[in-house]
């Protein structure tokens, strides 16, 4: 048995480092055996001697994490306890170049890493996997990083405007407003890897473009890197019609979940229809994530889990 200290500069840093009600506290007593206490400004540390040298390194860790970034998310506090305790292998796949205030994009499981690999070294690629398994994240910033390194000269962004399970005829607004909330989920991962103004001057200049899948017949896109989220919500033929507007030196990653398809039913999906038909192509990969890739709240892969188990 051993004990340790680490000083705490501030009650605000305290709080940063304990968490929304404590929640990072509770995970990291979770996963240590260390007994952790507050007192006269400093974090008490205390129990057998492996379990107080990983919880000093994951408060370290987390330390140096709000010194770069001036906050801490519950994911990074995962990441953090992961890669400490040893429950997640580290990634050896080169980070995406993707900086913003300090922050560097960079594959957190294996399954990640792979589809980060795919998409640099195929020109096609298919991924499916269940929410929070960061499809659409990675894939905008592997989108981004070519841009910087203008392997590319333009990103465009493409969704399907599938209701699911709702009516968008109700909705007010014109064609772009009811449209607009389908696109949402690809703003927000741009607005999480590049300032505000610039994704503006980026979309007003053209150089990234955010469209509904409608709006994409009779175009041919060269040199640019085309991205389809939430592909499992095409029809056959609305694949065939995005894959083949594919010009020259160009890339297109096309992401799904094959569990949430709001197509109506008798109804083939083109993401499942794309992917056993072209599995063979050469310069097509295909990704398959799993709930173990999930790297939303911790839970969200009880739930992943409980859905698909059945269980009720």
């Amino acid at each position: 048995m051993i004990e340790a200290s680490i000083p705490v500069g501030s009650p605000e840093q305290l709080i940063l480092l304990f968490g929304t009600s404590d929640q990072h506290l509770r995970r990291i007593r979770e996963s240590t055996e260390a007994k952790i206490s507050t007192r006269s400004g400093k974090i008490h540390l205390s129990g057998p001697e492996s379990a107080v040298l990983q919880a000093t390194a994951i408060f370290e860790q987390m330390r140096s994490t709000i010194g770069s970034e001036g906050a801490l998310m519950p994911h990074q506090v995962d990441e953090i306890i992961n890669n400490v305790v040893g429950n997640s292998p580290k990634s050896s796949a080169k980070p995406v170049d993707v900086k913003r205030a300090g922050r560097t994009v960079r594959a957190r499981t294996p399954g990640q890493e792979a589809y980060i690999e795919a998409i640099r070294n195929h020109d096609l690629v298919f991924c499916i996997g269940p929410a929070g398994t960061g499809k659409t994240y990675l894939a905008v910033a592997t989108a981004i990083e070519a841009l910087k390194a203008q392997q590319i000269r333009k990103i465009v962004l493409v969704r399907p405007a599938v209701e699911a399970g709702e009516s968008l005829g109700y909705l007010p607004g014109d064609l772009l407003s009811k449209i607009n909330p389908y696109l949402r989920p690809l703003l927000d991962a741009l607005g999480e890897m590049i300032d505000y103004d610039q994704v503006k001057r980026y979309m007003a200049d053209d150089v990234i473009e955010v469209v509904p899948l409608a709006y994409m017949r009779g175009r041919t896109l060269n040199n640019a890197f085309i991205i389809m989220d939430e592909a499992q919500n095409t029809t056959v033929s609305q694949m065939k019609m995005f894959l083949t507007r594919m010009g020259s030196n160009s890339k297109v990653v096309v992401s799904g979940d094959t569990s949430q398809v709001d197509l109506p039913s008798h109804t083939r999906s083109g993401l499942t229809d794309a992917i056993a038909r072209l599995k063979r192509i050469p310069g097509c990969a295909q990704v398959i994530l799993s709930r173990d890739d999930i790297v939303r709240h911790r839970l969200v892969e009880s739930i992943v889990r409980a859905y698909e188990e059945g269980t009720g």
